[in-house]
């Protein structure tokens, strides 16, 4: 079939973002139809499946599609279920269980988000996709390659969580709030009367409504609780108490170790394979170099020659400098400037050159440099 360049497929969540993405396309002047993935059975995840501030819930089906109706354009719901539990559930439960912390959006968003949807676009012969990201794409000329920046609104900015997107994926994107703020998002979905701006913020992982991880690991598993109880929390080497269960702490992690010392203690490592954790003091949670898997880079085809970046280790860093590399086993390698505190295995580090992401990777393994 082929693909229809005024035709543009806008995920949509019921929320404000995604709403007024599709109401500014329609007034751009674009063949909209808005699409929902339904990615999980309610049935299966426990919590608060209606919840309004969930990206995928019942009651953001029922907006959305409420939305496409004010707006004029088509709807459709899709069922991307089987596929988000092998690749999404399936991984996040799994991730724990090895003793890593997973960052379900991220693998979400190339895997279901773009992957998926660039297959529906296909079949409805729409040349483009489109989402409510805060994020920026523009195509450099010199590089031959789609550069991906961050938004307008640095609070809002999601670019962190883009940094998989493939070429492909993003020379198919578009971004219609690029150039708004949250503020001026709210504003626009007022003057189109959609009746979502005061509508709140979706912060909690999708298929967990309650944001309550442990209590989603016990469901899926319920033997594992009983598996994983009583393991030895470790301070110098030596047993100082005993653990609920080890996937259901995260280095960095102070509250809730449940013992008595007179000092703060915090998670520095998991240790599956002992079922253990290792607890210690604050400076201990300082590491001042990484190594990255999964990798993928946007501005760069590599980065053979160590070269200075912005380095964020999780959603809400601020960042430092880090010389980075890619090694030749395909790892990314980062030496930072100044130690960095709960690098954590299983989350993402992005690469930043001011607003243009670089790329990133899945945390392998923090280490320290020999001084």
């Amino acid at each position: 079939m082929k693909l229809d360049k005024n035709r543009v497929l806008v995920g949509m969540s019921g929320g404000v973002d995604s709403s007024v993405a599709a109401g500014l396309l329609v007034e751009q002047g674009y063949e909209v139809i808005g699409i929902t993935i339904k990615t999980y059975k309610y049935e299966d995840v426990g919590g608060n499946v209606g919840s309004d501030s969930s990206c995928c819930s019942l009651d953001g089906i029922n907006d959305a599609r409420r939305i496409c109706m004010d707006l004029g354009i088509p709807h459709y719901v899709v069922d991307f279920t089987e596929t988000f539990k092998k690749n999404i559930i399936d991984y996040f439960v799994d991730d724990y269980i090895a003793g890593r912390t997973p960052n379900p959006c991220v693998k979400c968003n190339r895997l279901i988000k773009w992957q998926e949807m660039l297959k529906k676009a296909d079949s409805l012969g729409a040349y483009w996709i489109a989402t409510g990201h805060y994020a920026s794409i523009e195509y450099n000329e010199e590089r031959s390659r789609y550069i991906l920046s961050r938004g307008k609104d640095q609070n809002k900015d999601q670019s962190y969580a883009l940094w998989g997107l493939t070429q492909e994926s993003l020379s198919r994107t578009i971004f219609p709030l690029s150039h708004y703020t949250k503020p001026e998002s709210r504003e626009a979905g007022e003057r189109m009367s959609l009746g979502i701006e005061k509508k709140g913020e979706s912060y909690e992982i999708c298929f967990i409504p309650d944001n309550d991880y442990k209590r989603f690991l016990k469901d899926i598993k319920p033997e594992l609780e009983q598996e994983v109880e009583d393991g030895d929390i470790l301070l110098d080497g030596k047993s100082i108490g005993k653990h609920s269960g080890y996937p259901f702490y995260t280095i960095g992690q102070r509250k809730g170790l449940g013992i008595a010392h007179p000092e703060p203690l915090y998670v520095l490592e998991v240790l599956k394979d002992s079922n253990s954790i290792v607890v210690g003091t604050e400076e201990k949670l300082y590491h001042s170099a990484l190594k990255a898997e999964e990798v993928n880079l946007i501005a760069y085809e590599n980065i053979t020659a160590p070269t200075t970046f912005t380095v964020k280790i999780r959603y809400k860093d601020q960042g430092d400098y880090g010389q980075c590399f890619i090694d030749s086993k395909g790892e990314l390698v980062i030496h930072f400037e100044n130690p960095r505190s709960a690098i954590t295995p299983g989350q993402s580090v992005v690469l930043y050159d001011k607003d243009i992401v670089v790329g990133g990777g899945i945390i392998k393994e923090w280490f320290d440099i020999q001084q």
